[in-house]
């Protein structure tokens, strides 16, 4: 038995099931809220190498600054969208403006809506090679089939 000193690697590799994409960090992730997922919570996070979903209220140009001052953080983070036209205007200009970004999380205040489920299905549609994140009601529905491909 060793004492306090010794260290334990919390970090762990992911392969996801749809997007054949694989991650390696500690599975911490960072919420999308306004005051918590911000790009400086993310710089100090992926130092770590942690994860933080971005909120969605940043712009196109500070994502694009934020990508080219700290490109080390990309691959610990997911850019945000709401399920409205404008927010998934928004999230194509970044995915494309920033193509690093592999991550994507869908979040709504009734996640667990037939009209999200539809969203989820055609964000899946538009980035087939993204990895996307979703509420646990969503999860839950994609499990039993309501969202195919996830």
């Amino acid at each position: 038995m060793g004492g306090y000193d010794e260290l334990v690697d919390l970090t762990r590799t992911f392969t996801f099931r749809n997007s054949k994409q694989t991650y390696t960090g500690i599975p911490i992730i960072v919420a999308n809220m306004d005051t918590v997922g911000t790009f400086e919570m993310a710089v100090v996070m992926a130092k770590h190498a942690m994860f933080t979903a971005i909120h969605k209220h940043y712009s196109l140009e500070e994502w694009k600054l934020f990508a080219a001052n700290h490109p080390e953080c990309l691959e610990h983070v997911a850019a945000s969208s709401g399920s409205g036209k404008a927010d998934l205007d928004k999230l194509t200009s970044i995915l494309e403006a920033i193509p690093p970004i592999k991550y994507i999380c869908l979040d709504v205040a009734n996640g667990y809506s037939e009209h999200f489920v539809e969203f989820v299905k055609s964000v899946r549609a538009l980035f087939p090679h993204h990895t996307i994140m979703v509420t646990g009601k969503i999860m839950e529905k994609i499990i039993l089939g309501a969202v195919k491909n996830m």
